[in-house]
């Protein structure tokens, strides 16, 4: 049985979409054109970040990735829906972490914090890796290469609060050192799926 706040919440999230639907027949935007907008507006968070406007950045940040999680239902509402779409969204959304990730960088150079640019650098590789992981066993195969915690939608969840308290000293510093954790822990868990899929076949 549908709750009443199961309700409220669909009547919400239909809201919006009607919405965003009536907002393209007027400006006739392509699912794949939301796509490169959105990607457009991870950089410009990316930018505030490194300057540490950090309200601003969380701001853009959460429109950006509220666009990336529609082009999806633009694309099946236009009949739309394409093997390139995918393809450059799955694409751009790698790019997009890595332009996050990579101002965090900044900052913490800036703050002349090394410990923090490495880890850094290893969440960004890590996050890497479990995209890579996933794609790759798929070409031979697998598909139980889902693995793990750390899906994009759970960086994002990660990554909006550290922006949002970008400012507050050894915040934003413990919530990318739990992202590099989780994601190392999730790129291991894959690679072991994969590896235990294949040699089951043998």
């Amino acid at each position: 049985m549908t709750t009443h706040a199961e309700s409220t919440a669909g009547s919400r999230r239909h809201w919006f979409v009607r919405l965003l639907i009536r907002i393209v027949d007027v400006t006739h935007v392509t699912p794949n054109v939301l796509t490169i907008i959105g990607f457009m507006g991870v950089v410009a968070s990316a930018g505030l970040i490194i300057a540490e406007w950090w309200w601003a950045a969380f701001f853009v940040y959460l429109g950006t990735a509220l666009g990336d999680s529609l082009d999806g239902t633009l694309a099946r509402y236009q009949g739309t829906d394409s093997e390139f779409g995918a393809f450059l969204d799955s694409t751009l959304d790698r790019a997009a972490d890595g332009v996050t990730l990579g101002a965090f960088a900044v900052v913490f150079a800036e703050r002349d914090e090394p410990v923090m640019v490495a880890i850094t650098v290893i969440a960004l590789i890590a996050t890497f890796i479990i995209s890579y992981a996933r794609s790759r066993a798929e070409t031979l195969g697998v598909n139980d290469a889902s693995a793990g915690l750390m899906e994009r939608t759970e960086r994002l969840v990660l990554l909006g609060p550290a922006i949002v308290m970008g400012g507050l000293e050894m915040v934003p510093e413990a919530i990318i050192a739990t992202l590099a954790a989780l994601s190392i822990i999730t790129a291991f868990d894959r690679v072991a799926n994969v590896r235990r899929a294949l040699a089951e076949r043998t």
